[in-house]
């Protein structure tokens, strides 16, 4: 582990943010920080009720936190009534009716702006129509949608209703639909007749109909018409969404439900070290207070702020950082819904321009794939809006990170280059722009009452520079509460490393000695590709459902662009061979099975795999062999020690 975790840039150079940025700054020196820092952790109590002051509530707390270790429960604002869409559009009608809340670019350029009154009369008569359809409390609707303003009005109709979503990503394959509904049992799927993606017109609601057939908690499905093409509807089941919100007995209006502090919000599944997703379970109180005070904080919001996230709300960036921390704040947050290179690749500039985008949130795998088409694209555009970047989704390169700072940000905005996971609910490490000192390639400091560690495996707290295991040694307000029907599954993956209620997060990481925490990326079975976290047991269970296919193992291997690339090593059937032919229907069926951002970039036909005497893969030997390294580490506790000499002579 230790050479995995140390083989790693050593960077020094240091960035402090211009005086100009620290004077307006909410927090605006290092000392600032970590004395409120030092009060989150020894009085967490105290901290947090006074940021809660900040949201409106229907009834206040009897209790802030309360954590039992040996239960592993951890419960925030206990007592209190509160309601995530009320916090997000009522409160915001008197000061900033109308004030753009969500401004969506659509694939082809033209732009639809939703005011913080229109944004608030959508999402009650959305949240009416699911009351027509039967929707109580409690009950659970599925996503899987584009980027279109749909998406985030319903889950804000859902959060107003105390009904929980469970959003699936649009480029998910229809199986991973099936899969999340059956476990989440939703009554209700919302989705789109299509798909737009640069210059392709993808069909969702025929993609999917055959699946659907098999998902028996189904009552309706609402599709969304995006564009205006033939699409097949059951009767009885599938409904249009225009035509259900344009009924006559939809009102305008509907009141907040006032729930209860730990109401679960929202389902979000995500890929685990065993075959099944993971359904994450956040709730109400904590999760809103915790997403509206590191947007406050982390991007330095302030009310004259364009701001852009350019994730997708099929992940929990979507979710945190482009609809509830941005809108708790009052913010107007851009969505958009194509992609960076259509129809050329300045269209993340040309957007920026269009909108005097002040703040921009990405990952470093668009920034790597813009990059690649050189500067000349950037130069077009007059970028001079923008005055604070983010980086997301994984570990940006120090190379990656000056390109941002000079190109993008013209050397005077900081990167604030965030680390946090689906299950943390929002950011846990990430500089504050006015008071850190940037290193490029690290995450910095801890936000807020997060109580950060690295540890060794030995559950000692590693050296400064030493790899290590980030772990969390207390709860935090938007901490996931469990996962959804599975409490042993959440202990196992969560909190069994190591004893005494800490969150193990399964990522590498080192401090150096000025403190400063430098993630190392995934050190489990969980790789990540371009930003998105992908069980690799998931793809290898992709791979042997093919037909002719008897095993598989994949690993990650470093790609300029991805930050991972997928290396499958496939054994086929007994008197089968690999060919090319078979590379690409692999791909083919990877893709059908999971989706396209699975398909394995390399596969290597093997006769076997290294295993060891209790036939555990020894993946650490494969992702050596898949960096083309010579040295693949000790392979004395093999089986079978003679299959790694071939798979290093064959390898692709």
């Amino acid at each position: 582990m230790a050479k995995f975790l140390d083989s790693i840039s050593k960077e020094t150079r240091k960035f402090p943010p211009k005086e100009s940025f620290k004077k307006k700054a909410h927090i605006k020196s290092f000392a600032e920080y970590k004395k409120l820092y030092n009060e989150s952790i020894k009085n967490p109590d105290t901290f947090w009720a006074k940021q809660a002051e900040q949201l409106d509530w229907f009834k206040k707390w009897d209790k802030v936190s309360s954590w039992n270790k040996s239960k592993l429960e951890c419960k925030w604002f206990e007592g209190g009534k509160i309601n995530i869409s009320y916090n997000c559009l009522d409160r915001h009608l008197k000061e900033r009716g109308d004030k753009p809340a969500i401004i969506w670019e659509s694939n082809d350029g033209k732009s639809k702006v939703y005011t913080y009154k229109k944004l608030h009369k959508e999402v009650c008569k959305f949240a009416n129509v699911l009351k027509k359809r039967g929707i109580k409390k409690g009950d659970r609707i599925c996503f899987y949608m584009p980027m279109v303003p749909e998406l985030a009005i319903g889950i804000l109709a859902c959060v107003r209703l105390g009904a929980i979503h469970s959003v699936v990503f649009g480029g998910f394959s229809p199986q991973s639909l099936q899969d999340r509904i059956d476990d989440s049992k939703a009554k209700i799927l919302v989705t789109s007749n299509v798909n737009l993606h640069g210059k392709k017109i993808i069909p969702m609601k025929e993609a999917i109909d055959a699946v659907l057939l098999k998902c028996k908690s189904l009552k309706y499905v609402l599709v969304n018409k995006r564009k205006n093409v033939a699409t097949s509807m059951k009767k009885g089941r599938d409904l249009w969404l225009q035509d259900e919100l344009k009924a006559k007995d939809i009102e305008n209006t509907c009141e907040p439900a006032k729930l209860n502090s730990e109401d679960p919000a929202f389902i979000l599944y995500t890929s685990g070290t065993t075959g099944k997703p993971k359904g994450v379970v956040h709730t109400t109180a904590g999760y809103l207070m915790y997403t509206y005070l590191t947007f406050k904080y982390v991007f330095d919001y302030r009310e004259e702020d364009v701001y852009w996230c350019t994730a997708d709300i099929g992940w929990v960036t979507g979710h945190s950082y482009i609809v509830y921390g941005p809108l708790a704040n009052g913010a107007t947050s851009v969505m958009f819904e194509g992609i960076p290179t259509y129809p050329n690749p300045d269209r993340f500039w040309e957007i920026v321009e269009k909108y005097k985008v002040s703040i921009f949130y990405t990952a470093p795998t668009a920034i790597r794939a813009i990059a690649r088409f050189g500067d000349e694209w950037v130069k077009k555009h007059d970028l001079s809006s923008l005055r604070l970047l983010g980086s997301v989704g994984e570990p940006i390169n120090p190379d990656a990170w000056l390109w941002y700072h000079k190109v993008i940000g013209r050397n005077k905005c900081p990167i604030v280059d965030t680390w946090w996971q689906t299950e943390t609910g929002g950011i846990l490490v990430t500089p504050l722009p006015g008071a850190v000192d940037l290193k490029p390639g690290s995450a910095c400091f801890p936000f807020f009452g997060v109580k950060t560690n690295i540890y060794k495996e030995n559950g000692k707290p590693a050296k400064a520079n030493e790899g290590g295991f980030i772990v969390v040694e207390k709860p935090w307000p938007g901490m996931l509460r469990t996962v959804y029907k599975n409490p042993d599954r959440f202990r196992k993956t969560y909190f069994s490393q190591f004893k005494g209620g800490i969150y193990f997060a399964g990522d590498g990481a080192k401090k150096d000695k000025e403190g400063y925490i430098w993630i190392l990326g995934r050190i489990d079975d969980v790789v990540n590709v371009s930003g998105h976290r992908l069980g690799t047991s998931e793809i290898e269970s992709a791979l042997v459902s093919y037909k002719d296919v008897s095993e598989a193992a994949v690993v990650p291997y470093p790609h300029k662009i991805k930050g991972d690339a997928l290396y499958a090593f496939v054994t086929l059937k007994k008197g089968l061979k690999g060919s090319d032919e078979l590379v690409q229907i692999l791909r083919k069926h990877v893709a059908k099975e999971i989706g396209p951002i699975a398909k394995p970039d390399k596969i290597q036909f093997a006769e076997g795999v290294p295993k060891t005497r209790s036939g555990k893969i020894m993946r650490r030997i494969l992702k050596a062999i898949a960096e083309g390294k010579e040295d693949v580490g000790n392979t004395t506790t093999l089986a079978n020690p003679e299959v790694v000499e071939t798979l290093k002579k064959e390898r692709v």
